[in-house]
Parts: structure tokens; sequence; C-alpha cells
């Protein structure tokens, strides 16, 4: 399917593995160029690698933490005016709303909310200028059926789509779209680690807690 995007620029947040790579992955099947950020350089430039031999993508790499105005900075250097956005961060760590900090909220609004918001703040002007902006947030499911075990991330994500929701009626007259993915079980690290530590949290095996939440996809 031709999605009318090739030679485009996308900046691919959290593009090492996972879903973020799974992103750059189909925009390089559509033609894209890509700017594609992750914190390890290593598996970084491994993606990198993959992008430019399967799909003869033009990729380029920023190693950075993103949640930082330096990391910020770095990706904006490097890729000023992109066409599409994809933010993507890991999500923040489960447990009692009553054992979390005001750092605790601070490390996932600063990763789940404020990153993306300076990206976007960063570049909307300019897409809206330019006539075509897609922006993308993968967030999660929690943001529309609360989980209880995910305090930081519910807030955070929420957060972020309240903002999201009332800029995006604001510039759909520029042909500059903003939309949230709100993905649910996939077989990725985050979700793995979330397993864990359900199980040591019940004391239940792995494989039973993994076998259980298979059985309730849908699809």
């Amino acid at each position: 399917m031709d999605m009318g995007i090739k030679c485009r620029t996308a900046l691919v947040c959290g593009a090492s593995q996972g879903l973020g790579f799974a992103c750059a992955q189909a925009l390089a099947r559509e033609g894209v160029n890509l700017v594609i950020l992750a914190r390890r350089p290593e598996p970084l430039e491994q993606a990198a690698a993959a992008l430019r031999s399967n799909y003869n993508a033009d990729v380029r790499t920023v190693a950075c933490d993103i949640t930082t105005t330096d990391g910020q900075d770095a990706a904006l250097s490097t890729c000023s005016e992109p066409d599409i956005i994809i933010t993507n961060a890991g999500g923040p760590p489960p447990g009692n709303f009553r054992d979390f900090g005001h750092d605790d909220w601070l490390k996932a609004l600063n990763a789940n909310m404020l990153a993306p918001l300076a990206l976007i703040r960063a570049t909307l002007d300019g897409m809206s200028e330019r006539g075509f902006g897609r922006i993308v947030n993968i967030t999660s499911t929690a943001v529309k059926a609360p989980v209880a075990a995910l305090a930081l991330s519910n807030g955070a994500r929420s957060g972020l789509t309240g903002v999201v929701a009332g800029l995006a009626r604001q510039v759909a007259q520029h042909n500059v779209t903003i939309n949230n993915l709100l993905p649910g079980q996939f077989d990725t690290s985050r979700v793995t680690k979330l397993i864990e530590a359900q199980a040591a949290s019940h004391n239940i095996p792995f494989d039973e807690i993994k076998k259980r939440q298979l059985a309730a996809i849908p699809a």
C-alpha cells in the first residue's frame, strides 16, 4: 500500500527495538528517510544497519536520552524539520501508588509526557507552515482503561493524551495530524518486565501469568 509519504523525513524515538523499531521498519518500507533515536549506541546502530540492509533506507542515528534537553537538542539538530514524528518511550515501573514519591512522578512525566511535548512544540509550527505533518504518540491501553499497578503510566500518558487532543483540533486545518496509538500486549521487553513484576508480586510462575495474558487477547 502506498501511503504517499515516500521521501518524507521521520524522527522515530526508541527505535532500537520493540514497537519503535517496528515503526521504523514500516516507514522504511514506504521509502521514508529516517532519523532514529535510542539511548544505547550499539543496539541503535544494529537497528540502523538492519533498516539499510533490508529496505535500502536512508538512516541517520542519534544516541541520546530524549528525556533531557541535551538529548532533545541533539535529535532536533540532526532533524530540525521532520515531516513525521513517532514519540515512544519505555513505560515507568509498575507498583503500588503509595510507594511512588515525587521523583518517581517527575521521571514518569519527563519520559511519557514532557519529552514528547517538547518535540511537538519544537516542530509543530514548522509542519503547519509547510502544510504537512504526521505525529504519532505510542502510549498504552492504560490511557483508556487504567491498570491498577501502572499508576505512573496511567497518569503521565493520560496527561499527554489530554494535551494533544486539544492541539490536534488546532492544526488539522494545516494538514497536520496528531494521533495516539494505544497498544495492548506485544511480545516486547517491556511486557516481559511487567510479567516478571507480577510473578514476583503474586508468587505465581512467569509462564502461568503469560498464559493468562495470552488467553485474554481477543485475536
